[in-house]
Protein backbone atom coordinates (compact mmCIF):
# COMPACT_ATOMS: atom_id res chain seq x y z
CA UNK A 1 0.00 0.00 0.00
CA UNK A 2 1.32 3.34 -0.98
CA UNK A 3 0.97 6.04 1.62
CA UNK A 4 1.33 9.66 0.59
CA UNK A 5 1.95 12.22 3.30
CA UNK A 6 0.98 15.76 2.40
CA UNK A 7 3.81 17.57 4.07
CA UNK A 8 4.82 20.99 2.83
CA UNK A 9 7.84 22.57 4.40
CA UNK A 10 9.65 25.57 3.10
CA UNK A 11 13.38 25.94 2.75
CA UNK A 12 14.50 29.55 2.60
CA UNK A 13 17.52 30.32 0.50
CA UNK A 14 19.33 33.60 0.50
CA UNK A 15 20.25 34.41 -3.09
CA UNK A 16 21.81 37.24 -5.01
CA UNK A 17 22.99 40.60 -3.77
CA UNK A 18 25.62 39.61 -1.27
CA UNK A 19 27.04 42.80 0.11
CA UNK A 20 30.84 42.71 -0.15
CA UNK A 21 31.38 46.41 0.46
CA UNK A 22 30.56 47.91 3.87
CA UNK A 23 27.79 50.49 3.92
CA UNK A 24 28.72 54.14 4.09
CA UNK A 25 26.71 55.60 6.98
CA UNK A 26 28.31 59.05 6.92
CA UNK A 27 25.23 60.93 5.71
CA UNK A 28 22.85 58.75 7.69
CA UNK A 29 24.68 59.29 10.96
CA UNK A 30 25.00 63.01 10.27
CA UNK A 31 21.22 63.41 10.03
CA UNK A 32 20.21 60.82 12.64
CA UNK A 33 16.58 60.47 11.46
CA UNK A 34 14.01 59.58 14.09
CA UNK A 35 10.97 59.01 11.87
CA UNK A 36 10.58 57.20 8.56
CA UNK A 37 7.89 57.72 5.97
CA UNK A 38 7.27 54.58 3.89
CA UNK A 39 5.67 55.66 0.62
CA UNK A 40 3.65 53.37 -1.70
CA UNK A 41 5.66 50.61 -3.30
CA UNK A 42 6.53 50.57 -7.00
CA UNK A 43 5.56 47.13 -8.26
CA UNK A 44 7.42 45.88 -11.34
CA UNK A 45 6.23 42.30 -10.93
CA UNK A 46 3.23 40.67 -12.61
CA UNK A 47 1.52 40.09 -9.25
CA UNK A 48 -0.88 43.03 -8.88
CA UNK A 49 -1.34 42.58 -5.12
CA UNK A 50 2.40 42.43 -4.35
CA UNK A 51 2.72 46.02 -3.17
CA UNK A 52 -0.18 45.78 -0.72
CA UNK A 53 1.08 42.50 0.73
CA UNK A 54 4.58 43.90 1.05
CA UNK A 55 3.41 47.02 2.91
CA UNK A 56 2.00 44.77 5.62
CA UNK A 57 5.51 43.47 6.36
CA UNK A 58 7.69 46.59 6.38
CA UNK A 59 6.79 48.48 9.56
CA UNK A 60 7.83 45.93 12.20
CA UNK A 61 11.55 45.59 11.36
CA UNK A 62 11.90 49.38 11.14
CA UNK A 63 10.13 49.91 14.47
CA UNK A 64 12.23 47.17 16.08
CA UNK A 65 15.33 49.05 14.95
CA UNK A 66 14.14 52.07 16.90
CA UNK A 67 12.32 54.31 14.42
CA UNK A 68 8.87 55.84 14.38
CA UNK A 69 7.14 54.58 11.22
CA UNK A 70 4.15 56.49 9.92
CA UNK A 71 1.16 54.12 9.46
CA UNK A 72 1.70 52.81 5.94
CA UNK A 73 -1.96 52.41 4.99
CA UNK A 74 -2.83 55.88 6.26
CA UNK A 75 0.08 57.35 4.29
CA UNK A 76 -1.08 55.56 1.14
CA UNK A 77 -4.63 56.84 1.57
CA UNK A 78 -3.57 60.43 2.23
CA UNK A 79 -1.31 60.48 -0.81
CA UNK A 80 -4.14 59.11 -2.93
CA UNK A 81 -6.43 61.87 -1.64
CA UNK A 82 -3.71 64.34 -2.59
CA UNK A 83 -3.69 63.08 -6.18
CA UNK A 84 -0.70 60.77 -5.83
CA UNK A 85 -2.37 57.40 -6.40
CA UNK A 86 0.38 56.17 -8.74
CA UNK A 87 3.39 54.85 -6.81
CA UNK A 88 5.72 55.81 -9.66
CA UNK A 89 4.59 59.43 -9.37
CA UNK A 90 5.25 59.31 -5.65
CA UNK A 91 8.77 57.97 -6.20
CA UNK A 92 9.44 60.74 -8.70
CA UNK A 93 8.27 63.39 -6.24
CA UNK A 94 10.66 65.41 -4.10
CA UNK A 95 11.64 63.64 -0.90
CA UNK A 96 11.56 66.99 0.88
CA UNK A 97 7.98 67.61 -0.27
CA UNK A 98 6.83 64.18 0.86
CA UNK A 99 8.58 64.49 4.21
CA UNK A 100 7.08 67.92 4.82
CA UNK A 101 3.56 66.60 4.22
CA UNK A 102 3.90 64.30 7.22
CA UNK A 103 6.69 65.89 9.25
CA UNK A 104 9.03 62.95 8.59
CA UNK A 105 12.80 63.00 8.90
CA UNK A 106 13.43 60.59 6.02
CA UNK A 107 11.55 58.76 3.28
CA UNK A 108 11.81 55.05 2.45
CA UNK A 109 11.21 54.11 -1.18
CA UNK A 110 10.69 50.43 -2.01
CA UNK A 111 10.60 48.83 -5.46
CA UNK A 112 9.51 45.23 -6.03
CA UNK A 113 11.59 43.97 -8.94
CA UNK A 114 10.39 40.37 -8.77
CA UNK A 115 7.57 38.66 -6.89
CA UNK A 116 6.63 35.45 -8.66
CA UNK A 117 6.41 31.68 -8.65
CA UNK A 118 8.17 29.74 -11.40
CA UNK A 119 7.14 26.15 -12.09
CA UNK A 120 9.99 23.72 -12.72
CA UNK A 121 10.01 19.96 -13.05
CA UNK A 122 8.43 18.65 -9.84
CA UNK A 123 9.16 21.91 -8.07
CA UNK A 124 8.03 25.52 -7.85
CA UNK A 125 10.48 28.29 -7.02
CA UNK A 126 9.08 31.43 -5.40
CA UNK A 127 11.21 34.57 -5.61
CA UNK A 128 11.09 38.09 -4.24
CA UNK A 129 13.60 40.74 -5.31
CA UNK A 130 13.29 44.11 -3.55
CA UNK A 131 15.18 47.41 -3.69
CA UNK A 132 15.19 49.84 -0.76
CA UNK A 133 16.31 53.49 -0.70
CA UNK A 134 16.13 55.95 2.20
CA UNK A 135 16.36 59.64 1.29
CA UNK A 136 16.76 62.65 3.54
CA UNK A 137 13.63 64.69 4.17
CA UNK A 138 15.87 67.76 4.45
CA UNK A 139 18.13 67.53 1.41
CA UNK A 140 16.71 64.71 -0.71
CA UNK A 141 20.10 62.98 -0.64
CA UNK A 142 20.28 59.20 -0.50
CA UNK A 143 21.21 58.17 3.04
CA UNK A 144 21.16 54.39 2.56
CA UNK A 145 20.20 51.82 -0.08
CA UNK A 146 20.12 48.07 -0.47
CA UNK A 147 18.84 45.31 -2.76
CA UNK A 148 17.64 41.98 -1.40
CA UNK A 149 16.68 38.81 -3.23
CA UNK A 150 15.15 35.80 -1.49
CA UNK A 151 14.08 32.42 -2.89
CA UNK A 152 12.30 29.39 -1.50
CA UNK A 153 11.33 26.02 -2.91
CA UNK A 154 9.29 23.15 -1.42
CA UNK A 155 11.60 20.78 0.39
CA UNK A 156 12.04 17.34 -1.18
CA UNK A 157 10.40 14.53 0.78
CA UNK A 158 11.89 11.11 1.35
CA UNK A 159 9.31 8.48 2.34
CA UNK A 160 11.47 5.55 1.26
CA UNK A 161 9.20 4.98 -1.74
CA UNK A 162 10.53 6.74 -4.88
CA UNK A 163 7.13 6.68 -6.59
CA UNK A 164 5.40 8.17 -3.55
CA UNK A 165 8.13 10.81 -3.30
CA UNK A 166 7.46 11.89 -6.89
CA UNK A 167 3.75 12.20 -6.15
CA UNK A 168 4.39 14.32 -3.07
CA UNK A 169 6.81 16.55 -4.97
CA UNK A 170 4.30 17.07 -7.77
CA UNK A 171 1.53 17.93 -5.31
CA UNK A 172 3.76 20.35 -3.41
CA UNK A 173 4.86 22.06 -6.62
CA UNK A 174 1.28 22.43 -7.83
CA UNK A 175 0.09 23.76 -4.48
CA UNK A 176 2.91 26.31 -4.31
CA UNK A 177 2.27 27.44 -7.89
CA UNK A 178 -1.49 27.74 -7.31
CA UNK A 179 -1.22 29.71 -4.08
CA UNK A 180 2.32 30.92 -3.39
CA UNK A 181 2.71 32.55 0.01
CA UNK A 182 4.98 35.54 -0.53
CA UNK A 183 4.43 37.23 2.82
CA UNK A 184 6.81 35.06 4.92
CA UNK A 185 9.46 35.50 2.24
CA UNK A 186 8.96 39.27 2.20
CA UNK A 187 9.37 39.29 5.99
CA UNK A 188 12.57 37.30 5.63
CA UNK A 189 13.83 39.80 3.03
CA UNK A 190 13.04 42.74 5.32
CA UNK A 191 14.68 41.11 8.32
CA UNK A 192 17.81 40.31 6.31
CA UNK A 193 17.89 43.82 4.87
CA UNK A 194 17.56 45.82 8.07
CA UNK A 195 19.72 43.69 10.35
CA UNK A 196 22.40 45.77 12.06
CA UNK A 197 25.32 45.47 12.26
CA UNK A 198 25.12 44.20 8.71
CA UNK A 199 23.35 45.60 5.67
CA UNK A 200 20.73 47.56 7.61
CA UNK A 201 20.42 51.02 9.06
CA UNK A 202 21.89 52.02 12.45
CA UNK A 203 19.62 51.72 15.47
CA UNK A 204 17.24 54.65 15.90
CA UNK A 205 16.54 56.73 19.00
CA UNK A 206 13.71 54.51 20.22
CA UNK A 207 15.77 51.31 20.34
CA UNK A 208 16.26 51.62 24.07
CA UNK A 209 16.29 47.86 24.68
CA UNK A 210 18.88 47.19 21.96
CA UNK A 211 22.57 47.29 22.71
CA UNK A 212 23.93 50.01 20.43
Amino acid sequence: MTRVFFIISIVFLLAGCVTTQPKDYTKFNAEKPCSLLVVPVVNRSVEVTASDYFLSTISIPLAENGYYVFPVNLVKRMLEDDGLSDASLVHNSSAQKLANLFGADAVLYVTINQWDATYMILSTQVTVDISYIIKSGKTGDTLWEHNQKMVYVPQKQNTGNPFADLIVMAINAAATKAAPNYVPLARQANNATFVFPGTGIPYGPYAQSIQK
